[in-house]
């Protein structure tokens, strides 16, 4: 079976479409382009009263690209999933070139937690393509997709792609656009994007950030504000999400 190629996955990505399997065990790949499109407007996450509580709490830790694979797996390990195999080999391998991240949720500081919940993604310009979540124990994909958005805010991205609207994504502030408005943003964020071009339903603006894109960044930030422990820096990440509503 020939392998997808990781430049072709990524000019596929470049272009608004993304691949999918029929099953883990399916052979074949297919390419989907939504004709609607959910995204979550980087200013609109909702973050609940009990969340952010979660969040401030030394309930889990977080951690960002410490075992791309094992989420991956995660993510593929459940009676319908659309991640086969060669899905899997192309994302270890845009892992492995800087293009494709994790962010890992554990049961406890250090080293022995166990691995409770996380997402992975795919990064181009200042669009990050959210793929999958899992989650093991109550609200650790929501921690995840929380720290994923505050990474978002703090390295400069203007656009969170996550191909298919769900009940779970709503009630996290996730809308609904048609083709033609997330082409265009995904221009914009990608450099060469149509002026003014604002993600619907409270999102980023029309300006581009003064910076370059930068997944790191939040980590310096962590750094320089000292929060070493769990608690210190969930209150940095609620306080970067905006108000509770």
């Amino acid at each position: 079976m020939s392998r997808l190629d990781p430049r072709i996955l990524l000019q596929g990505y470049a272009t608004g479409i993304f691949p999918m399997a029929d099953s883990r065990d399916a052979h074949e790949l297919f390419w989907v382009e939504p004709r609607n499109r959910a995204i979550i407007p980087l200013d609109a996450f909702h973050v609940s009263r009990s969340l952010r509580r979660t969040l401030r709490s030394d309930r889990f830790a977080v951690t960002r690209d410490r075992d791309f694979a094992a989420v991956l797996k995660a993510c593929a390990d459940r009676e319908e999933t659309w991640i086969n195999a060669e899905l899997e080999h192309a994302m270890l391998a845009l892992h492995g070139s800087g293009h494709a991240h994790s962010i890992e949720v554990w049961s406890a500081k250090g080293q022995q937690g166990a691995l409770v919940g996380g997402l992975y993604g795919v990064k181009l310009g200042r669009a990050f393509f959210g793929e999958s979540m899992f989650s093991r124990a109550t609200d650790a994909s929501k921690v995840a997709l929380a720290w994923l958005v505050a990474r978002l805010k703090v390295g400069n991205f203007t656009l969170l792609d996550c191909q298919f609207m769900t009940d779970h994504l709503a009630s996290l502030g996730a809308v609904g656009i048609p083709r033609e408005t997330y082409v265009a943003l995904l221009s914009a964020a990608l450099g060469g994007g149509v002026e003014g071009a604002t993600s619907t339903g409270g999102g980023t603006g029309g300006s581009v950030p003064d910076g370059p894109p930068d997944f790191v960044a939040l980590d310096a930030l962590l750094d320089v504000t000292g929060a070493a422990a769990a608690g210190p820096v969930g209150y940095v990440i609620s306080q970067l999400l905006g108000h509770t509503s």
